[in-house]
């Protein structure tokens, strides 16, 4: 099936995305598969899931397309025999194909899916609890390999409280002949079908220091992005995509469960076997011969992995791993990091992978997924700014070995038929390129809202850029309405069209009273330890200097800076005050700012959020609650 016809159809006589206002993701599933069973081509592999919970050596099983839709709609089926449309549905489960066969029958069920994890994944069990407490699942959606934990997590609650628990792959292929094709019976009543700007499903924020926030995503939001996506991103067919990401991510449930719909195979595998042997990914990358071009998205951290431990050169199994049909990385959900590119570009380089394929990306879960990756042929692209002035709102170019440079990688330019002006945050007027200010966006992607939060929806959601506060010539606005702007809270600056995200509104270090970027001062602190410290698992952050116990530096009362780093768990705990001493002299010397205190932990000490992103505040709390002792 050629897939660009069929989403040819998406679009209006302009080129610019178009979605119909009665469109699910169900239908949209559905009609495809049709398409595909008149070609007679629904028996070929969909999912192939690795399995390596019994043993080092992993079993594979696959799904074809067909047995894929069965599954969907068996779920489907039940779910309408004990759910009402609008339901929500939660899914507990594993990443495995059950997770995604439970995401896909919710929505053909006409009910919103919540993703969520197995109750057993550690430290978030209290954003597990709050999740379904403000979701309020009627139904929760497992698998024979969750249902006891998900069981044993309701325990405590009276019966009546409790939510039913669905096992998926207990539930009979058989139930899968009972399903009617809904478009029947909106035939008789339209009033029963779908419109686009229904809710599709929650996602859940992060939401560390809080109530975590449900976006309630759109089918028009959904399938907008992944358009988005496709265009922006040049991809090749025909493709696979190879994704370990948690399903409960939107990055890894909208990339999954998309190819699902359009087709597309993938190989899943769970991010506890990716954390276990990063070799099985490359691994996977590796494995061309569908001859198909291959596709994955990965947080930062997973560079940095890979490039320790499946260097092709140090391991006789990959010896002969071939990357060259390996047509894009995306490179997102956390900070990007220079020195992890470069390292993962020189362990596998000689084994066919190439540079530009490489994709630092941008994006927010209140924009669906995607708002920014690289669409020149300049890819990665790095640029270097002087400190002081970007400290000071001004993207200022040096040379690499300018005293106060610092490289940051562009993440890319926006997709189509979306509007991305940088904006600032105090007077919300837009700011030319080069200054740095907050990410605004405008689009068919972006969310409805928060679940029941009507405040921070309209904080978030409803903000207005008329026509006076934008500029004059040359607006990234322009042709946009003047309402329902997204405020990101990300800090950025765009030169020559390219992002460069700088930082978190929340999370700047400000120190007398001057700006200073945590993960600026992060970099600076694991260069600083010669490998004695983990890259990328730091924490800067600023408290209150009357709250610091024998403080280094700096005067009481007034905001401190404090880094928290993972040692590397091949260094010796004895090398720690050397690394102390060595991080407070580069940093002191680099950003002008002695650290109050610096304190190395343990791997796996510092808090993360559910996305496994380095939870600065969540760390303060931590700090200031005595955690990270000495």
């Amino acid at each position: 099936m050629d897939i660009s016809a069929a989403m040819a159809q998406f679009y209006d006589d302009k080129g610019e995305i178009a979605i119909p206002d009665q469109l699910s993701l169900s239908a949209m599933c559905e009609m495809l598969y049709s398409m595909a069973q008149m070609e007679g081509a629904v028996d070929t592999p969909l999912i192939t899931f690795h399995d390596f919970s019994g043993s080092a050596e992993g079993e594979t099983v696959t799904w074809t397309r067909a047995e894929v839709n069965t599954r969907i709609k068996a779920v489907c089926v039940r779910l309408q025999q004990v759910t009402e449309r609008g339901d929500r549905v939660a899914i507990l489960a594993n990443n495995s194909p059950e997770y995604l066969f439970g995401f896909m029958g919710a929505l053909y069920a006409g009910t919103v899916p919540v993703p969520l994890y197995d109750p057993t994944e550690p430290g978030h069990a209290d954003h597990l609890s709050a999740v379904l407490g403000s979701s309020t699942p009627t139904v929760v959606l497992t698998n024979k390999t969750s249902a006891g934990h998900v069981r044993s997590h309701f325990a405590s609650l009276p019966s009546a409280e409790r939510p039913r628990v669905l096992t998926i792959d207990a539930l009979p292929d058989s139930l899968a002949e009972e399903w009617q094709n809904p478009m029947m019976a909106m035939m008789e009543n339209p009033e029963l079908a779908p419109k686009s700007s229904d809710p599709a499903f929650l996602q859940y924020t992060s939401g560390s220091t809080r109530t975590p926030a449900g976006v309630v995503l759109t089918h028009r939001s959904i399938v907008t992005n992944v358009l988005q996506v496709f265009q922006a991103g040049q991809l090749q067919m025909p493709m696979r995509l190879v994704n370990w990401l948690p399903l409960h991510h939107d990055m890894g449930i909208i990339l999954s469960a998309f190819v699902l719909i359009l087709g597309i195979p993938q190989d899943l595998m769970a991010p506890r076997d990716f954390i276990q042997d990063p070799g099985r990914w490359i691994g996977q990358l590796g494995d061309h011969g569908d001859d198909l071009n291959v596709y994955t998205a990965v947080p930062n951290f997973a560079l940095e992995l890979a490039s320790r431990y499946a260097d092709p050169a140090k391991r006789s199994d990959l010896a002969d791993v071939d990357l060259s049909h390996v047509e894009g990385i995306i490179n997102g959900a956390e900070a990007v990091s220079l020195q992890s590119v470069d390292r993962f570009c020189d362990v596998f380089e000689p084994y066919g992978f190439r540079r530009s394929t490489m994709r630092p990306s941008y994006g927010l879960a209140e924009a669906t997924v995607f708002v920014t990756t690289p669409q020149t042929e300049e890819r990665p692209k790095l640029r270097v700014f002087d400190r002081e002035k970007l400290a000071e709102g001004q993207a200022v170019e040096v040379s690499a070995d300018a005293e106060n440079a610092v490289p940051i990688m562009s993440v890319g330019e926006p997709g189509p038929s979306l509007f991305m002006p940088i904006v600032d945050p105090s007077t919300g007027e837009e700011l030319a390129e080069g200054t740095v200010g907050e990410v605004w966006l405008n689009g068919g992607n972006i969310a409805a809202g928060y679940l029941d939060r009507e405040d921070d929806t309209t904080e978030a959601f409803r903000n207005s850029l008329p026509a006076d506060k934008r500029l004059s010539q040359g607006s990234a606005a322009e042709g946009a309405p003047e309402d329902n702007w997204l405020r990101t809270g990300d800090l950025a600056v765009v030169v020559d069209g390219q992002l460069y995200i700088t930082g978190r509104i929340k999370d700047l270090v400000v120190v007398a009273g001057r700006n200073h970027y945590p993960q600026d001062i992060e970099a600076t602190a694991a260069d600083a330890t010669g490998g004695h410290v983990l890259p990328g698992v730091l924490a800067a952050f600023a408290v209150n200097g009357d709250l610091i116990e024998n403080a280094a530096g700096g005067d009481s009362g007034s905001e401190q800076l404090v880094i928290v780093a993972e040692r590397d768990p091949e260094a010796s705990a004895d090398g720690d005050a050397e690394a102390v001493s060595a991080i407070r002299s580069a940093v002191t010397t680099t950003h002008g700012v002695q650290p109050a205190d610096i304190r190395i932990v343990d791997e796996g000490t510092i808090p993360r959020s559910s996305a496994n992103k380095i939870a600065r505040r969540v760390c303060a709390k931590a700090y200031l609650d005595g955690r990270f002792a000495r």
